[in-house]
């Protein structure tokens, strides 16, 4: 990247959703890629690196509360700005 300010480092694990303890604000600030086993994947709602897992919003299921379920999909995950 051509910025001359560094960039906050990526967490271990992050998630989307401002009401959860693992939102780091500062991290969306920047556009982020996320690879699941080599694959590049643009839907991603939250990721663990170090337990190996993202979590993608279902296209048609909604909980009690009107928000997508989580699916869970495991794999070897990489974490980047682009």
């Amino acid at each position: 990247m051509n910025d001359t300010k560094s960039l906050p480092a990526l967490p271990d694990r992050l998630s989307r959703n401002p009401h959860s303890p693992h939102h780091v604000a500062e991290v969306f600030d920047h556009d982020i890629g996320i690879r699941l086993n080599d694959k590049e994947r643009t839907n991603v709602e939250e990721y663990c690196i170090s337990e190996g897992w993202i979590k993608i919003a279902s296209p048609k299921a909604l909980d009690r509360r009107g928000q997508p379920l989580l699916m869970t999909l495991k794999g070897k995950v990489e974490a980047y700005y682009r």
